[in-house]
């Protein structure tokens, strides 16, 4: 028992290490190290050394410790998928959960609990979750096209939507992320792939995607061009140079923390194969050769807690992995927010896509495959088809070469 108990002992705890791929930019760690982890410290005597990392250097760091023999990284944060590959390095966490259920203060998502283990292995615990999802200014709102409802969009509404307002104002007023530090290319493999083909990669070339991306570049007639420099959405949203936007949940709060009463949150639109969404899991893990992984699963049992979980949507947007605490969103800003990620998650035509595992280091190049795709066949308007073959190759090179699973949807 290491969360309490009669005949437990308090030995005197180093600091400790926490190894992150997630809460990595430079406002969001040091959130981490002032905000979040000071009442751990008070509470535990445990100082904890917050380090936030690239994937690679991560999973370099993971294994080179694990065969070394000797670990210096006690905690490890970040997504599911980042974990696939460094399975050998990771040690069963099981005990962790069973020592937090016995709290009985807390009910993680049973979905995301299911996907927490591999072969009968519990890899991770469920940290944190976030998804991606449009932002609406109420200004646009009297431009819907008739008969649609935003709650439950379609790509065919989008496109109308957009024309309207363009019609009316002289103004393309639909804002995607597609400058050098967005997140274009999950609004592609894990939002229009999914809605057009029902798959987020093994399609990536079929007669669907070509029809996918006419439509893409239709609906470029009504996208912002500046798209192209913006990375986060939140500041063309609160300066309005645009009105709908699409982004992560975090890029998208300070807008809703800093004008509540002038944004909703809705649902991403729908294709004809569904409403592909991408739900983003992160979770916590302990490395095999973790130093103190009794100090390790306390800090688990900290940042599970429903009111930390809480503390972490205020901090930096993330949404709560159990289910007292999504329970337990205060109203206002957040909660705006919140209705919009829980509309999106209970639509019953979801298609729920998982960010694409095991890719390790040519991760990054499989991504560029979407957002180079994206700026040729959108931006300088070369032929869809030939577009298609030429980084369809590509990215079944990058699959064959790293046998990566596909993720869901996989087909």
């Amino acid at each position: 028992m290491i969360l309490g108990g009669v005949g437990l002992v308090v030995t005197a705890a180093p600091k400790i290490v926490w190894l992150s791929t997630q809460l990595q930019p430079l406002p969001e760690a040091e959130w981490v190290r002032t905000q979040l982890l000071p009442a751990f410290t008070a509470e535990t005597g445990i100082s904890v050394e917050f380090i936030g990392s690239e994937y690679a250097p991560f999973a370099d760091r993971v294994l080179a410790e694990y065969k070394a023999g000797v670990g210096f990284v006690a905690l490890l944060g970040g997504l599911y998928g980042d974990y696939a590959p460094l399975m050998e390095a990771i040690a069963d966490v099981g005990w962790v959960l069973q020592d937090i259920q016995a709290l009985q203060d807390r009910t993680f998502i049973p979905a995301f609990l299911e996907l927490a283990v591999e072969k009968g292995v519990q890899f991770t615990i469920p940290w944190m979750q976030a998804t991606y999802l449009l932002v609406v200014n109420k200004k646009a709102l009297k431009y819907l096209p008739e008969g649609a409802n935003v709650w439950s969009l379609s790509y065919d509404d989008l496109l109308a939507w957009g024309k309207n307002i363009y019609e009316a104002t002289g103004e393309r007023m639909i804002g995607i992320p597609a400058g050098p530090g967005g997140l274009l290319h999950r609004l592609i493999h894990g939002y229009l792939y999914p809605s057009f083909t029902g798959c987020q990669i093994v399609k990536f070339d079929s007669p669907e995607a070509v029809k996918m991306w006419e439509y893409v570049k239709e609906l470029w007639n009504y996208i912002n061009p500046a798209s192209t420099l913006w990375s986060w959405m939140d500041e063309p949203l609160l300066a309005e140079e645009v009105w709908v936007a699409w982004d992560h949940t975090v890029r998208v709060a300070r807008a809703f923390k800093e004008r509540p009463d002038d944004f909703i949150a809705v649902p991403a639109p729908a294709g004809p194969k569904g409403r592909g969404i991408i739900t983003v899991l992160a979770g916590l893990s302990i490395p095999k050769v973790s130093p103190d992984p009794e100090a390790a699963a306390k800090l688990i049992e900290y940042l599970t807690r429903p009111a930390t979980q809480v503390k972490v949507l205020e901090g930096v947007g993330w949404f709560p992995v159990v289910k007292e605490a999504a329970e337990a969103v205060p109203p206002g800003p957040l909660g705006i927010l919140a209705a919009g990620v829980t509309a999106q998650a209970a639509a019953p035509d979801v298609i729920v896509s998982f960010i694409p595992p095991g890719l390790g280091v040519r991760a990054g190049e499989a991504w560029g495959v979407f957002r180079d795709t994206f700026v040729q066949i959108v931006i300088e308007g070369r032929p869809i088809k030939e577009v298609l073959l030429k980084y369809g190759q590509i990215l079944r090179e990058i699959y064959l070469d790293t046998m990566a699973p596909y993720g869901p949807p996989g087909c």
